[in-house]
């Protein structure tokens, strides 16, 4: 509670979230569809500089930890909803003017004509984060989740754990999957889950069903038209966003 009041020292602003809330159970405070962050101050330049988190890759979490003012469980925010809330923290932080470098050469975009995916309401059950989706090709029956932080931080710390077991083997698609997945012809127990992806789920089925969990996923639209210093033109970029996206501003 006593870093809820130091925050609202601070001026702040409320960030919509993409999902609107409607994914969030009723009595999260998440459920309102806002956020309320506070404006970054010198002590979040010392978080996005500090070494120990870069090293761990913690430092966003904990940049947008320092500055949420409302009172809820962050291991439950959904990724999309995240990336909402990053932004808005790099706006109010350091301005809507990105300058950053594509492919070698320097582009720059502003942040504020972000805007939000469109999602369909009507596939969205309120207050529940599950959706049905019918494989095309084997017809069963997926039940999946949107992944949520705590879902990302066990997904990569799994990762990390098969690649020490063997480098050369790419885990990381079918590690997601096995998180995503709640239940395949209706069956909700992990070890089914897991034999079907490994088994089972054909390749087409899964592109499929990626393309679908993409389509129902409340986000910010990070695919942008960038011109870049020669005046050239490159359509459609997936706008990055990790440590860079505010470390040349934190350097200063």
């Amino acid at each position: 509670m006593e870093e809820t009041k130091n925050k609202t020292k601070f001026p702040s602003e409320e960030v919509t979230l993409p999902s609107k809330g409607l994914l969030y159970p009723e009595d999260s405070p998440l459920s309102k569809g806002v956020i309320e962050i506070k404006y970054m101050t010198a002590k979040e330049e010392d978080i996005l500089t500090n070494q120990n988190f870069i090293k761990k890759g913690t430092v966003i979490d904990k940049l947008l930890q320092s500055l949420i003012i409302t009172d809820f469980d962050y291991n439950k925010i959904l990724v999309g909803d995240k990336n909402a809330i990053l932004v808005a923290a790099r706006i109010l932080g350091y301005g809507a003017s990105y300058d950053f470098k594509w492919d070698g050469k320097e582009a720059n975009i502003d942040l504020s004509e972000l805007e939000d995916k469109e999602i369909d309401e009507s596939l969205i059950t309120e207050g529940k984060n599950e959706f049905e989706y019918e494989l095309p090709f084997s017809k069963k029956l997926i039940t999946f989740k949107l992944l949520c932080h705590e879902d990302d931080t066990k997904i990569a710390n799994e990762i990390k754990g098969l690649k020490k077991i063997n480098k050369n083997v790419n885990v990381d698609s079918t590690t997601r999957l096995k998180h995503i997945i709640l239940s395949v012809d209706g069956d909700y127990t992990k070890k089914a889950i897991r034999n079907f992806v490994d088994d089972e789920l054909l390749a087409r089925d899964a592109r499929e069903l990626r393309k679908y969990i993409l389509l129902v996923s409340p986000d910010v639209d990070l695919n942008v038209d960038i011109t870049l210093d020669d005046g050239e033109v490159i359509e459609d970029v997936t706008l990055p966003i990790d440590i860079n996206f505010f470390w040349p501003d934190a350097q200063i």
